[in-house]
């Protein structure tokens, strides 16, 4: 027996205890199950290699420290004086009808709060000049954190910022997630620390190498700024040139972003604490946090109640989409949705199916210029079921980054969660979901508008591609729940 036998029976046991490691310790999904089982099978040595880098869930020390620095956001607003209870908060206005919905939310940790003010971004340039002033005009922190902080001429720009602010005394955190930014070298972020700043990565690399990450399938994609406590950003545009229209082979780039002024930034700031406490093992008691002026007396800014819903590989529950599907089921007149990649498991087929046969108008659109190939053929191959079902399918003339989803006249989510497997169950993501008739009238004239830049198509639409690309199609399906 010579040692390539060897070492491919080794790969091959290998491969078998994965298999039962995957079915009975990590409990996964079947159709995860059987995506990875293919690949172990016809690909048994590659095929265990990408199972180390892509596949291995999160350890249990991992998520045990995720927890443990996690913060309560229920426990840490209702301290706030001036805040609603949940029933008072149930009981005001426009939240009479979506009880279900607030309750289930709340379930997650997410606390419903009235009084918000919110302004919709549909491009990275108009967010970004937003941004810019309301970092000048921070009077005590400045807390940052993105998925891409790119060491481009857009990156220079709020990095500067960042530092000049820093400098002057303003207590200034970024953090960073380590795949996202792995473009940016450290010394770009090191700059901040040396202004006074302090920077936190997200699942640093291992030894800080940086192509050497074993959580590299695990990334944190949230979006979130908050300025003093008062003022908060969430969405899908990140800090890179692309992302403001300034990449000339994928445009044009629409996507959406919010700027929030109210109490609702309590929710964007405990999530970044969250976040902030595990990436820097920051053990500060959540009591200072309410002391030093992290979370400000409550302050009337607008009409809009908002709940913020976060959710991550650390836990076994897919908040964002449970919250999602419990819209749709609850929907009686529309449920428009925008996302740059629409892979969506059973359940969320399911609920389409509920939606379109209770007579409601269900549209998806996606871009017609894809960033991720493979992702845009697997995008295809589910459009044509939903098509098939009914529901009328929109291809964006550009690249839509948008992640967002309206229903009915009051309920509208706007954040940084695609409609995958990868958004719903390997990344750290968030949603913002807004009641408020107004902003849903604004979002879908903006939807409206977006719809006379795509192509309607139908099912034809999809049975004329080339069998190539049906074949490409299904092979990418199959593997869809590994992206």
């Amino acid at each position: 027996m010579n040692w390539f036998t060897i070492s491919f029976t080794v790969v091959v046991c290998i491969n078998f205890l994965l298999s039962i490691g995957m079915v009975f310790y990590e409990k996964r999904k079947p159709e995860n199950i059987i995506a990875w089982l293919t690949v172990l099978t016809f690909l048994p040595i590659i095929g265990f290699l990408l199972y180390v880098v892509f596949g291995s869930g999160l350890s249990v020390t991992t998520r045990r420290m995720i927890k443990k620095k996690s913060i309560s956001e229920r426990d840490i607003i209702r301290n706030i004086d001036g805040i609603q209870t949940l029933e008072e908060a149930k009981l005001d206005g426009i939240l009479k009808d979506d009880q279900e919905l607030v309750t289930l939310c709340y379930s997650f940790g997410s606390y419903p709060i009235p009084g918000n003010d919110i302004k919709i971004f549909t491009n990275g340039k108009d967010k970004i000049e937003a941004l810019k002033k309301d970092i000048l005009n921070a009077k005590e922190s400045i807390n940052i954190q993105y998925y891409i902080f790119a060491n481009d001429k857009t990156g220079k720009v709020i990095m500067d910022l960042l530092c000049k602010r820093a400098r002057e005394g303003i207590d200034v955190k970024l953090i960073y997630d380590s795949i996202g930014s792995r473009k940016a070298p450290r010394r770009f972020f090191k700059k901040l620390e040396k202004a006074g700043g302090q920077v936190g990565e997200f699942f640093p690399p291992l030894l800080h190498i940086r192509n050497l990450n074993l959580k590299l399938n695990y990334r944190n994609h949230r979006k979130i700024v908050v300025i003093d406590g008062r003022i908060g950003y969430t969405g899908g545009i990140n800090i890179r040139d692309d992302h403001i229209g300034l990449d000339k082979k994928i445009k044009p780039w629409r996507d959406t972003h919010i700027r929030v002024e109210g109490s609702g930034v309590y929710a964007l700031q405990n999530s970044f604490l969250d976040d902030w406490r595990y990436c820097t093992n920051d053990n500060t008691p959540p009591k200072l946090y309410l002391e030093n002026g992290y979370f400000p007396s409550p302050k009337i800014c607008g009409t809009a109640t908002v709940q913020f819903v976060t959710s991550g590989p650390d836990s076994q529950v897919q908040k964002i989409k449970e919250t999602f599907v419990k819209m749709i089921i609850n929907a009686k007149k529309r449920v428009y949705i925008q996302t740059p990649y629409f892979i969506p498991d059973d359940v969320f087929f399911a609920a389409l199916r509920i939606a379109i046969n209770s007579g409601v108008d269900v549209r998806v659109m996606v871009p017609n210029v894809p960033d991720k190939k493979t992702v845009y053929l697997a995008t295809l191959s589910y459009l044509k079921e939903v098509a098939d079902m009914g529901v009328k399918v929109y291809l964006y003339n550009g690249f839509l980054h948008s992640k967002t989803i309206l229903v009915d006249d009051n309920k509208l989510s706007i954040g940084t969660c695609n409609t995958d497997n990868r958004s719903f169950g390997l990344n750290f993501e968030d949603a913002m979901i807004i009641y408020s008739e107004s902003l849903n009238k604004e979002y879908e004239n903006i939807f409206d508008n977006d719809m006379k830049n795509s192509i309607e198509v139908n099912s034809e639409f999809f049975k004329k591609k080339k069998w190539i690309t049906k074949m490409l199609q299904a092979i990418m399906r199959l593997l869809s729940s590994l992206f």
